[in-house]
C-alpha cells in the first residue's frame, strides 16, 4: 500500500566535512615551509605536499562535488518528505472514495429494490386520461363495462394505501368520478325499464338477454359503489315487470276462460256416463299430459267462436306459458340481481411502508419467528376452515332467498289467475282419466321446473298437483260405489226386487272400464303405483261381481257362463288394442286375470269343472 512508503534515511555529512578540514590544513602547511620543503619522512612511497598541491584542483573539484552531492540530497530528502506526506492524503482520500464506493453501491441495490414496487404503486394510482374523458364527456354504452370495472379497481385500491398521500389526493378525484357514473347509470337503467311499462308489445325477454344481462358490470358497480341507485333500480324493474306479467296472463286466461266455457265436463258415473270415447280420441286427449305435445292455445283463437280445446289441454297450454315465462324470469333475476363480491386486489395487502422492506411487504404467516419453539415452516392444511365455510353457505342461503322473495313480488298476481283458473277447471270436477291427464301434466311441468332451477314456480305447481289428488280418489271411490251399488240391485232379495240390468248396458260398463284402465295404464310410467292401481283393483272387483250378477238373470247355468264368457272376451278384446299390450306388467296381470275368468266361463259352458 501507499501508506506504508517510507522514504530513505537521511544522508551524512560528516565525512565530507572533515576532508574539507583536513584539506585547508595541509595546504597552510606547505605554504609556511616553502614550497619545495619536502618533510624527511616523505618518500616515493609516501610522497610529500608537491603532489597534494598538484592534485588541488583534483581535490577542490572533488569537493564541490561532494558539497553539490549534499545539496541535492538535501533537495531529495525534502522532495521525499513531502511526496510521503502527499501519499499519506492520497492514502486518506482513496479510503473516503471506498467508502462513498460502497454507500453508494448499497443505495444503488435499495434503489432497484423499490424501483419495481414503486413503478407498481404509480401504476395503480394513476387515473388513466382516457378513463375521465369517457364518464365525463359520453353516455352509458357498451365502453362502459371495462371502465367501471376499471375505477372500481382504482377506488378499491385507494382505500387500501389511504396512507399514502398521492393515494388520499386521487381518492377524492375517483369519489367524483363515482358519482358521475352513477348517475349515468340509474338514467341508463331506467330507460331501458321504461317501455316494460307502457307497452304489451314489448318483448322483455329479449331486453333482459340483448341489453340487461350485456350490462350487468354496470349494474354490478352500482351495486357495490352506489347502493341505493341500485335499489332504486331494482324496485323499479319489479315493479314493472309485476305489471308486464300481471296485464298479459290476465288477458290470456280471461281467453282461456272464454274458450273454456264453451265446452262443459263434469264427472259422470261409470254406470250413467255418455258417449264412450273414440281411442283415436283419447289418445289425442292423453297427449296434453306430456310437454311434447300439441301447440299450445294461443289468445286470438278465444276470438273464433267456434273454437274449442278440451280442459286439459286448456290447462297444459296455461301450465307451459306460465313455466316458459316463469323460469326465464327467475334465470335474469337470480342472474342480474345477484350481488357478486368484489376480488381483493393484490395490491391492497402491501402497505405503503413496504416499499422498503426486504420482502416487499410479503408475510408468510406459515413461517414461525426465529425465536418460536419450533422454527422453519407449519404447515397449514388447505381449503377454507368450517367456520368460513359455513359463513358462506348462509349467505348463499340469504341470497337465494332475497331472489326469490324478488321473483314472487313479480308473479304473485299471475299466480293468482293460474290457480284460479285452475280451481275453475276442477269445478266441477273433470272426469278421472282427463283428471289423471292433469294431474301427470303437473307432474311435468313440475320436474322440468327442476331442471330449470325455480324453486318458488316448484312449489306453486306442487300445490296444484295436491289439490287435484283428492278429487281423483274421490272420482274414482264414486265409480267403484255405483258399479257397486248397480250389482247390489241387480241380484233380487226374498224383500226386494232386483234392478234390471241389460247385456248392452253391462257391455258398456265393461268398455268404459277398459277405457280408464288403459288411459291410466298410458298416463303411468311406474309399474306400482298404489293411488292408481288399488283403485283400479277395486273397480276391476266391482266390473267382475256386476258381471257375476247380471248373468245370474240368464236362467240356467250354460247361459250364465255363457254370458260372462262373451263379456270377459270383450273385456280381453279391449286390453289389446293398446299399441304393446305386454309392455306394462299390469297389463299382463290384467290380461291374465280376464282370460282365466274367460276359461273358466268356456269349462262351465263345455259342462266341464
Amino acid at each position: 500500500m501507499v501508506s506504508n512508503f517510507a522514504p530513505p534515511a537521511k544522508l551524512d555529512t560528516s565525512f565530507a566535512r572533515r576532508v574539507s578540514t583536513g584539506r585547508a590544513t595541509v595546504m597552510s602547511g606547505f605554504e609556511e615551509s616553502g614550497q619545495n620543503a619536502v618533510p624527511p619522512h616523505f618518500t616515493r612511497d609516501n610522497p610529500g605536499p608537491s603532489s597534494f598541491r598538484q592534485k588541488a584542483n583534483e581535490y577542490v573539484e572533488l569537493h564541490d562535488q561532494v558539497e553539490t552531492s549534499v545539496t541535492l540530497l538535501d533537495s531529495i530528502e525534502s522532495f521525499l518528505s513531502t511526496f510521503q506526506k502527499d501519499l499519506s492524503a492520497v492514502s486518506g482520500q482513496i479510503s473516503e472514495l471506498q467508502e462513498r464506493s460502497q454507500d453508494i453501491d448499497r443505495r444503488l441495490k435499495s434503489r432497484k429494490k423499490i424501483e419495481k414496487p414503486l413503478s407498481s404503486l404509480i401504476e395503480d394510482l394513476i387515473i388513466p386520461p382516457p378513463l375521465a374523458t369517457l364518464i365525463l364527456d359520453s353516455d352509458c354504452g357498451e365502453p362502459w363495462i371495462l371502465a367501471v370495472e376499471q375505477l372500481e379497481r382504482l377506488i378499491g385500491t385507494y382505500k387500501a394505501r389511504m396512507r399514502v398521500k398521492a393515494a388520499k389526493e386521487l381518492a377524492e378525484v375517483a369519489e367524483g368520478l363515482r358519482i358521475i357514473a352513477a348517475t349515468k347509470c340509474r338514467g341508463f337503467f331506467l330507460a331501458l325499464i321504461r317501455p316494460m311499462r307502457h307497452s304489451m308489445s314489448t318483448n322483455i325477454q329479449v331486453i333482459q338477454t340483448s341489453v340487461f344481462l350485456k350490462y350487468k358490470p354496470l349494474f354490478t358497480f352500482l351495486q357495490r359503489q352506489a347502493p341505493e341507485v341500485a335499489q332504486e333500480i331494482q324496485k323499479t324493474y319489479i315493479s314493472s315487470a309485476r305489471t308486464y306479467y300481471e296485464t298479459g296472463f290476465r288477458r290470456y286466461i280471461r281467453s282461456l276462460g272464454w274458450i273454456k266455457a264453451r265446452t262443459v265436463e263434469k264427472s259422470e258415473y261409470i254406470t250413467t256416463g255418455g258417449d264412450l270415447d273414440t281411442p283415436e280420441s283419447l289418445s289425442g286427449r292423453l297427449g296434453s299430459a306430456r310437454l311434447d305435445g300439441p301447440g299450445v292455445t294461443l289468445a286470438y283463437m278465444a276470438d273464433d267462436k267456434a273454437h274449442k280445446e278440451p280442459m286439459e289441454a286448456l290447462l297444459r297450454s296455461a301450465l307451459l306459458v306460465l313455466m316458459d315465462n316463469a323460469t326465464a324470469e327467475y334465470a335474469f333475476v337470480t342472474s342480474f340481481f345477484s350481488t357478486e363480491q368484489p376480488p381483493l386486489p393484490a395490491e391492497a395487502a402491501i402497505s405503503p411502508t413496504s416499499l422498503l422492506s426486504p420482502t416487499d411487504g410479503t408475510f408468510d404467516d406459515r413461517v414461525s419467528l426465529a425465536g418460536s419453539e419450533r422454527g422453519g415452516i407449519t404447515p397449514r392444511p388447505p381449503g377454507r376452515s368450517i367456520a368460513g365455510a359455513m359463513a358462506s353457505a348462509q349467505v348463499a342461503k340469504e341470497e337465494r332467498a332475497s331472489m326469490d322473495a324478488a321473483w314472487k313480488q313479480i308473479f304473485d298476481p299471475t299466480l293468482d289467475y293460474c290457480q284460479t283458473f285452475v280451481r275453475t277447471l276442477l269445478d266441477p270436477v273433470p272426469p278421472v282419466v282427463q283428471l289423471l291427464t292433469m294431474i301427470r301434466l303437473t307432474e311435468e311441468v313440475m320436474a322440468e321446473v327442476q331442471k330449470r332451477d325455480c324453486p318458488p314456480l316448484e312449489s306453486f305447481i306442487f300445490r296444484l298437483r295436491l289439490e287435484m289428488w283428492p278429487l281423483f280418489q274421490k272420482g274414482m271411490a264414486e265409480h267403484v260405489d255405483a258399479v257397486k251399488k248397480l250389482a247390489e240391485g241387480a241380484t233380487a232379495g226374498f224383500f226386494s226386487r232386483g234392478a234390471l240390468t241389460t247385456d248392452a248396458q253391462v257391455a258398456t260398463i265393461c268398455q268404459r272400464y277398459i277405457t280408464i284402465f288403459n288411459s291410466f295404464i298410458l298416463l303411468t310410467q311406474q309399474p306400482e303405483e298404489t293411488m292408481i292401481f288399488s283403485n283400479l283393483s277395486r273397480l276391476r272387483q266391482e266390473v267382475d261381481k256386476l258381471v257375476m250378477s247380471h248373468s245370474e238373470k240368464a236362467g240356467d247355468v250354460k247361459r250364465q257362463a255363457t254370458t260372462q264368457s262373451r263379456l270377459y272376451e270383450l273385456v280381453l278384446q279391449g286390453l289389446n288394442r293398446l299399441s304393446n299390450p305386454t309392455a306394462h306388467p299390469k297389463v299382463q296381470a290384467e290380461m291374465e286375470y280376464w282370460r282365466k275368468r274367460e276359461e273358466d266361463a268356456r269349462k262351465r259352458i263345455s259342462g266341464r269343472t
